[in-house]
């Protein structure tokens, strides 16, 4: 049986800077669990000579999107190594007014522009989707999520995904991963920093809440079953994801958690089925291929055969 009784909960990211106005607080308030924070990560920045042989202009675009304040720290150092000098007309796109503000130990707010949404990256969309003809860059990391990029794309927005930073695995040791109840992550960098540490050492029945489907691919991959996945249509954020479950009964949490397993059985199952589809088509088309030269050959052969009697 999972465990339903949620108290201690690990999340893999940095603590707020305050956790009293963060988005965090309603659960701290409304469901009295104790939060840790403790990111699963390390960052490095890519030498501006790597930079280079990417062959990205950063000038050559009117608009940056930024999601995280690791990517406005790179950005700027970028730009700064490289010695460009950003022009004042480039527009800046933000996740949250958090990262908008974060902005001003690089530029003087008031004379850039520079947007943001609230929480989510749809909220943000809204925004960008009234700037189309700007050419947007993506400064991210190594392995950011694909998720943002489909949703531009979807939206006709021109942009470039541009790789200024690379996650590395972090030693989790220290965590006394036993007295958490759910651990919830946020990358795939963050499910092997979790697996390299604690192998299968930790509580059979910890639960995992993801964020991001190549996340919850990574803790399928690594056999780590997922309760709480986000976001979703009725959860766009973690928080929210989060908010629904705790507010369930013991009975409902359970419930909740069968039905997500049977899904991903049948999204398994769908997989695999498409996988042995596609062999079977594969071996169908070499089969009739196969025939056709067989065919072929006969009939060449047949047909100088009957060249040398004649």
């Amino acid at each position: 049986m999972s465990k339903t009784n949620i108290k201690n909960i690990l999340i893999s990211q940095p603590a707020p800077a305050d956790l009293s106005k963060s988005q965090y607080k309603v659960l701290i308030d409304k469901y009295k669990v104790q939060l840790e924070f403790f990111k699963f990560f390390d960052v490095a920045g890519i030498s501006s000579r790597e930079f280079r042989d990417a062959k990205i202009a950063l000038l050559d675009y009117t608009a940056v999107i930024f999601t995280s304040k690791l990517a406005v720290d790179n950005y700027f150092r970028l730009a700064k190594e490289l010695r460009l000098c950003i022009p004042e007309t480039m527009k800046y796109f933000c996740i949250t007014e958090a990262i908008a503000n974060y902005m001003q130990n690089y530029v003087q707010y008031r004379k850039r522009k520079i947007f943001h949404g609230k929480l989510n990256f749809g909220e943000l969309l809204e925004v960008i989707t009234k700037h189309k003809e700007e050419k947007f860059i993506f400064p991210c990391a190594e392995d950011s999520s694909l998720e943002y990029f489909k949703l531009l794309e979807t939206a006709n927005i021109s942009c470039k995904k541009c790789v200024m930073y690379r996650s590395i695995t972090k030693d989790l040791s220290s965590i006394d991963i036993n007295k958490f109840d759910m651990v919830v992550v946020f990358s795939p960098i963050g499910v092997k920093s979790f697996v390299e540490t604690f192998g299968d050492n930790f509580p059979k029945d910890l639960l995992f809440a993801a964020f991001g489907t190549s996340t919850q691919a990574a803790l399928k991959n690594a056999k780590l079953k997922i309760c709480v996945p986000a976001p979703t249509k009725e959860n766009p954020s973690m928080v929210m994801a989060l908010e629904k479950f705790l507010s369930l009964s013991a009975k409902e949490k359970e419930e909740w958690i069968i039905k997500i397993e049977s899904q991903e059985k049948q999204e398994k199952k769908k997989t695999t089925q498409k996988t042995e589809d596609k062999k079977t088509k594969t071996n169908e088309t070499k089969g009739r291929k196969k025939a056709t030269t067989v065919k072929t050959k006969k009939t060449t052969k047949e047909k100088t055969s009957k060249a040398k009697n004649e």
